[in-house]
Formats: structure tokens, C-alpha cells, sequence
């Protein structure tokens, strides 16, 4: 069985990469392969921000995908560095329930535990 992790790095609100990574990876679940992390790094760590205020017209994504990876036991982290640059995370400001902080040599680790990486 394929064991995926999956890398976002575009800003959720200004593309389709989280609704794409969403999509991918529920059918890979439902189809029986396996997602070991999903990564969010440079402008998808907005992702993980709690203060965000979406109109009432659009789907929460960013809480489906945390409640998609709770579910299914995924690892969903957030590179904390990026995160503190563009002010998603501070001492004062918490990441969005579900959502874990790490670092890039997390990242790197867990690639020894993929077969595949794909970019969203």
C-alpha cells in the first residue's frame, strides 16, 4: 500500500490548494492508501490561523481538513517559522484546534516514512 504525505504551500484563501489537497486526500483514504502527514509550509500556514472570519456563504476548510485528519489519524502540522512571520501564531495567538506546529527537520524526518510526496 502507497503511503503519501502531502505539502501544501499556496495560500488557501488565494487558490484551490487546500479544496485539491482535501480532494486528494479523501480519495486516497476512501480507495485504501495511506496519508502519513499533511504539511503546511510558507503561505498555507495561514491555514492554520484561528482568527480567521470566513463569510457566512463559504465552507471552513481549514476546520474540515482538521476534523478529516483527527478522523483518520493524519498528522497535520504547520511549519511554526512560517507561521510566526506572517503572524498566524505568536505567544499571544494560538494555531487552529487540530492543527500542530513543527519544523522543517520534522518535515524532513517524516519523509523516511513516505513513499510519495505531493505538492499542493
Amino acid at each position: 500500500m502507497t503511503r503519501f504525505g502531502l505539502l501544501l504551500t499556496s495560500n488557501s484563501f488565494a487558490s484551490q490548494s487546500l479544496a485539491s489537497a482535501l480532494l486528494f486526500a479523501k480519495t486516497a483514504v476512501n480507495h485504501g492508501y495511506c496519508i502519513d502527514h499533511i504539511f503546511l509550509y510558507q503561505d498555507a500556514v495561514c491555514s492554520a490561523a484561528q482568527h480567521i472570519d470566513l463569510p457566512a456563504d463559504e465552507p471552513d476548510l481549514s476546520a474540515e481538513l482538521a476534523q478529516f485528519c483527527q478522523q483518520h489519524n493524519i498528522a497535520l502540522l504547520f511549519c511554526v517559522t512560517a507561521a510566526e512571520k506572517r503572524g498566524v501564531v505568536s505567544d499571544k495567538l494560538d494555531a487552529r484546534e487540530g492543527y500542530t506546529s513543527a519544523g522543517l527537520a520534522e518535515f524532513a524526518m517524516r519523509q523516511s516514512n513516505i513513499d510519495k510526496l505531493v505538492q499542493f
